[in-house]
C-alpha cells in the first residue's frame, strides 16, 4: 500500500560515495530510489537511448515500468555531465515534465544559471544535506498530482 504514495527519484553520480549518501538520504525520507553511476545508464533506464536511434522505440516501453518522479544528478560526471542529461531529458516529449535537480560540489554561480536556464528544478551544493532534501518535495508533490500520472497508477 505504501509503494502507491511513495515517490520514486532516480539518483545519478559517478562517485559511488556521492551516489551512497543521496541514496541514503531520500530512503531516509521515504523516497524509492534507482542510482546509476552515469547518464547513458539514466537515459536507458527512462526508456531514452543515447548511442542507438533505431533502438529508441523498443526502449521506450521500459518507461512505462518504470515511472520516476524526479531525477537528481550530479554535474560533473564523465562521458555526459548533468547538464547535458539535463538537455537530454528536456528536449524529450516523453520525460520532459520530469523534475531534474543538479548537485555539484563547485559553487560556480555561470553554471548553476546554465542549468536553471535549461529547466533544472534546483542546484544543490554538495554535501548534500537533509534539510536540500526537504526543498525536493514541492517538486515530487507537482508531478504526482497530474492526472496523466494517476491513471497509470491505477492500472
Amino acid at each position: 500500500m505504501a509503494v502507491d504514495t511513495q515517490f520514486h527519484v532516480l539518483a545519478v553520480d559517478d562517485s559511488l560515495i556521492d551516489r551512497m549518501l543521496i541514496e541514503r538520504l531520500l530512503r531516509t525520507s521515504s523516497f524509492q530510489v534507482t542510482a546509476v553511476d552515469s547518464g547513458t545508464k539514466a537515459l536507458e533506464l527512462l526508456g531514452l537511448q543515447g548511442n542507438h536511434e533505431e533502438g529508441e522505440q523498443e526502449q521506450h516501453e521500459d518507461h512505462h515500468d518504470m515511472e520516476v518522479n524526479l531525477i537528481i544528478t550530479d554535474y560533473c560526471m564523465p562521458e555526459m555531465t548533468g547538464y547535458d542529461l539535463l538537455r537530454k531529458i528536456k528536449e524529450s516529449e516523453n520525460l520532459k515534465n520530469i523534475p531534474v535537480v543538479i548537485m555539484s560540489s563547485e559553487n560556480i554561480p555561470s553554471r548553476i544559471n546554465r542549468c536553471l536556464e535549461e529547466g533544472a528544478e534546483e542546484f544543490l551544493l554538495k554535501p548534500v544535506q537533509l534539510s536540500d532534501v526537504d526543498r525536493l518535495k514541492p517538486h515530487l508533490m507537482r508531478t504526482k498530482s497530474r492526472p496523466h500520472d494517476q491513471k497509470e497508477e491505477s492500472e
